[in-house]
Order: structure tokens, then C-alpha cells, then sequence
């Protein structure tokens, strides 16, 4: 193996890494009307599971508003018990045509909640890194026993640490990003 592979390996875990944490953050409610909130609600669509937005058009018509007009007409209770059924903690309301969520606003004590939430995703995602930090570091004394010179070998191992650093720095800007998000009333 060479540093060059062991580094761009540790590199493209790290981004995967970050990746995945902004997906989760973005599944996190912050008091603002997004469709992401029902990304994990799926619908039975003629025998299949199928993603609310693979059944219906999903809008944010305002801050507080969530608008899900289905395709086809006779998916309306389908898709409001699968709402109801998914507990993200809202409860539809259908005119016929459409549904509508309603955001209710945030408690002090749900805006905490969700920032422990936020920061356990966040600790698990550094964990992540400083794995993948831990298997480049791991590579490389494997790689000096099997002949790679010592000095390049410690070069790779300050490399990896700089990636650690780097990563870090991105995952905690997310981080700090989405607690603001939370707290702003």
C-alpha cells in the first residue's frame, strides 16, 4: 500500500462521514417548516414502500407549513396515517385535496432535547473519524513492516492527523450551525 492510497482512503471515509452527519442534521426538526422532516415516512403504494415525496408533491408554503398534495386523490388517508403511524410528532389535517402539517412551535425544554439529539449525532460522527484516522495510522505501520520507509510512514501518520483535524473542524461548524438553528426562537 501506498500513502498516497491509505490517505485517500481515510479521506473519503472522513467526507462520508460529514455527508452522513448533514443528512441526519437535516432530518432534525429545528421549529421551521422542511420537507426532510418526512423523509423517513414511507407510504404502501400499490404493494411497495414508497417515500411520501414518491407519491405526492411536498411543499413549505410558509415557516410553519407543510403542504402534501398526492397524486392521486385516493392516497390522501394513506398518507396521513403513515404520518400518524411514523410519530415525528405532527398531526395532519386533509381538506380532500391536500394535507396539511402544522409546526407547532418549539418548548425551551424540546429545543434542549433536540440539541443533546444533535450532539449525540455529532459525537458518533467523530467517533467515525477518528476510526478512520485510527485505520490510516494502522495501515501505515503495517506498511513499514512490510518495507515502507519510517520517515514517510510518520509523515502518512501526521498526514492522517491533519485530516482528523480538518474533518473536525467541518463536522463542529455543522454542528454549531444547527444548535443556532434550534435555539432561535
Amino acid at each position: 500500500m501506498e500513502s498516497k492510497q491509505i490517505l485517500n482512503e481515510a479521506t473519503t471515509r472522513m467526507e462520508r462521514t460529514v455527508e452522513h452527519l448533514e443528512e441526519e442534521l437535516l432530518n432534525v426538526r429545528a421549529g421551521k417548516a422542511s420537507p426532510n422532516v418526512l423523509n423517513g415516512v414511507m407510504v404502501d403504494y400499490y404493494g411497495s414502500q414508497t417515500p411520501v415525496s414518491g407519491v405526492a408533491s411536498v411543499t413549505v408554503p410558509d415557516a410553519k407549513t407543510i403542504l402534501i398534495q398526492p397524486w392521486d386523490k385516493n392516497l390522501i388517508r394513506v398518507i396521513e396515517k403513515a404520518i400518524i403511524d411514523s410519530n415525528i410528532g405532527l398531526t395532519p389535517s386533509n381538506n380532500g385535496e391536500q394535507i396539511r402539517l402544522s409546526i407547532p412551535p418549539l418548548t425551551e425544554e424540546r429545543r434542549k432535547d433536540l440539541v443533546k439529539q444533535v450532539r449525540a449525532e455529532a459525537e458518533t460522527a467523530r467517533i467515525s473519524l477518528r476510526n478512520a484516522r485510527r485505520d490510516a495510522v494502522d495501515a501505515f505501520k503495517k506498511a513499514t513492516k512490510e518495507g515502507m520507509p519510517e520517515d514517510e510512514s510518520k509523515d502518512g501518520e501526521n498526514q492522517a492527523q491533519k485530516l482528523l483535524e480538518k474533518f473536525s473542524k467541518q463536522l463542529d461548524a455543522l454542528l454549531d450551525k444547527k444548535e443556532k438553528e434550534i435555539m432561535t426562537v
